[in-house]
C-alpha cells in the first residue's frame, strides 16, 4: 500500500515540467483526506462496480458506482441497509410490490432487514451503501422505505450547532450537524474510524495539526483517535459517519 512520505524519481525527459514522472510526483504527493466519491467512483458506461471504502469497522461500508442503463437485481439482507446518493441519480426498487423510490445527490434511503431490494439507473448513479452489524435505532425524523434529505432534518440556530442522531447502535452512529457562521468544535479525538460527508457550504477541518478546507459534495476522511477540529466557513451542515467498533 502506498503511503505519503517523500518521493524520489529519476527520469530523462526534455520537458521536466511535464513529463510522466512529475505527474506521477504531483498524484503521489496529492492530499486525499477530502474527496468526492462520487468524482472517485465515477459511473462507466455497462458497468457496476463496488469498492471497499477501507474504513476498519464490523459496519460494512462500500461505494456503488452504477453506469447509464445498469441495474443490480433485487436482494435481500438479514440486517438493515443505508443507502447514501453521492452523485447523480438511481432507483431502488423495494419490496414484493416493487415500489420503486428515485435517490440523487443527498438522499438517504433506508430499507429495513428481510427487505427485497434493487438498483437501477439510467443516467449513472454513485451511492455509499452501509450495513450495520446490529438493528438500529432511528429518530422519530426519518422512516424506513422512505427517502430523505439529510441537509433538510435539522435547521440552522443562531450562535449554536445543532445535532441530531439520525440513526445509531452500539456499532456505528450517523449524525447530521448545522454550524452557524463562527461556531465550531474544539480539537478532540473520536473512539473509531468516521466520514465527514459536507452537505452545505463550507468549513475547515483540522487534522493532526494540518487544517484541510471544505466544501459541499465532499468528503473527508478520519482515523480512529486522530485529533480533529471543525471550524465553519459561514453557515454549514455536515453528516458524520462514525464507527464504535
Amino acid at each position: 500500500m502506498l503511503k505519503k512520505s517523500a518521493v524520489t524519481l529519476l527520469y530523462s525527459a526534455k520537458d521536466k515540467e511535464r513529463n510522466n514522472a512529475v505527474v506521477l510526483k504531483h498524484w503521489l504527493e496529492r492530499d486525499t483526506r477530502v474527496h468526492s466519491i462520487a468524482e472517485e467512483h465515477p459511473p462507466k458506461d455497462g458497468l457496476t462496480i463496488s469498492s471497499p471504502s477501507g474504513i476498519s469497522s464490523e459496519t460494512n461500508i462500500t461505494y456503488f458506482s452504477l453506469g447509464a442503463g445498469t441495474d443490480i437485481s433485487a436482494e435481500t439482507y438479514e440486517r438493515p441497509v443505508i443507502y447514501i446518493g453521492m452523485g447523480g441519480r438511481g432507483t431502488f426498487v423495494v419490496g414484493n410490490d416493487s415500489k420503486k423510490l428515485s435517490v440523487g445527490e443527498g438522499d438517504v434511503l433506508m430499507i429495513p432487514s428481510g427487505t427485497l431490494c434493487g438498483t437501477e439507473t439510467e443516467e449513472g448513479f454513485v451511492y455509499t451503501e452501509i450495513i450495520p452489524k446490529e438493528e438500529l435505532h432511528m429518530t422519530k425524523a426519518v422512516k424506513a422505505g422512505e427517502v430523505f434529505k439529510l441537509a433538510e432534518l435539522l435547521p440552522y440556530e443562531d450562535d449554536s450547532i445543532v445535532n441530531l442522531d439520525v440513526i445509531k447502535n452500539e456499532t456505528v452512529k450517523f449524525v447530521v450537524m448545522a454550524f452557524d457562521e463562527g461556531t465550531g468544535l474544539s480539537p478532540h479525538k473520536a473512539p473509531g474510524d468516521a466520514l465527514v460527508f459536507a452537505l452545505e457550504g463550507k468549513a475547515v477541518i483540522g487534522y493532526e495539526g494540518q487544517d484541510y478546507p471544505i466544501e459541499a459534495g465532499q468528503t473527508f476522511r478520519f482515523e480512529k483517535n486522530g485529533l480533529h477540529s471543525v471550524t465553519a466557513d459561514g453557515r454549514f451542515k455536515m453528516a458524520l459517519l462514525l464507527t464504535l467498533k
